[in-house]
This record gives structure tokens, C-alpha cells and sequence, in this order.
């Protein structure tokens, strides 16, 4: 696969990143090939494979069903696009503001096959903790 141009980043992106937004796992999951690699800073180790994908989309979704995801840029890469992204998540009365970046990498059939998520969450955690505390 090819890398992706900035338009072809921002088609992408406009189908795939509304799919985190909801409960909808299986529709997430549809985005990335069965033998994906995923990492985040909940899963610092990442994740193989769309079953354990999708047991960890289900309860990261069903935890954050409003939270609303939004490409500020993609930047060409091998295989793919670096995504620069914006996300708003609701966090008990507060809506917190994230900016992080992502890299994406497809397969030939233009599936995910590579994503690592990178973003501060000091801010959400602490937020997380707070809520608890009320």
C-alpha cells in the first residue's frame, strides 16, 4: 500500500473516526484487518488481532459512547497517514478537549492493519478521578 495523500487521509478519516463515536464495536472494528496491531495509552503493550480488538473497543465504547473524534490533519506516511486529531469527551459534568496524534497504517486491502494512538491523558485522569470522588 501506498502512502495516502492529504485528501485521501481526510476521506478516510471523515468514515472511520465518526465510528468511535457510539456503542457500535463491530462498526469499529469493521476498519481494521483481522491481524491489526493497536496501541493506545490504556494498552500500553498494544493489542493483536480483531478478537481482542474488538473485546477492548466494546469496553472502551461502552464507557465513552459521546465522545466525538475529528481529524485536524493527515500527514502522508508509508502505508498510510499520520492523523493529528481532535476529540471531545464528556466526563461526568465536564466536556474535556484533547488533541493527540495517531499513526494509521493499511493493508492492501485498505484496512487498518497498524494504529498507535498517542495523546497527554494526565488531564483526563485526573478528571476521571475527580468525578469519582463527588
Amino acid at each position: 500500500m501506498r502512502s495516502l495523500g492529504k485528501d485521501e487521509a481526510r476521506q478516510f478519516a471523515l468514515s472511520w473516526l465518526p465510528a468511535w463515536t457510539g456503542n457500535d464495536p463491530e462498526r469499529l472494528a469493521s476498519f481494521y484487518a483481522d491481524d491489526a496491531y493497536y496501541l493506545d495509552p490504556g494498552v500500553p503493550d498494544g493489542i493483536n488481532g480483531k478478537p481482542a480488538l474488538l473485546a477492548y473497543f466494546s469496553r472502551l465504547l461502552a464507557y465513552n459512547p459521546h465522545w466525538v473524534w475529528t481529524q485536524v490533519e493527515g500527514i502522508p506516511m508509508e502505508d498510510g497517514f499520520l492523523n493529528k486529531w481532535h476529540a471531545t469527551v464528556p466526563v461526568g459534568d465536564k466536556i474535556l478537549s484533547i488533541t493527540g496524534v495517531c499513526l494509521v497504517q493499511l493493508d492492501a486491502q485498505g484496512k487498518i492493519r497498524r494504529n498507535e494512538v498517542y495523546f497527554d491523558r494526565s488531564n483526563l485522569l485526573a478528571e476521571i478521578a475527580s468525578q469519582r470522588n463527588r
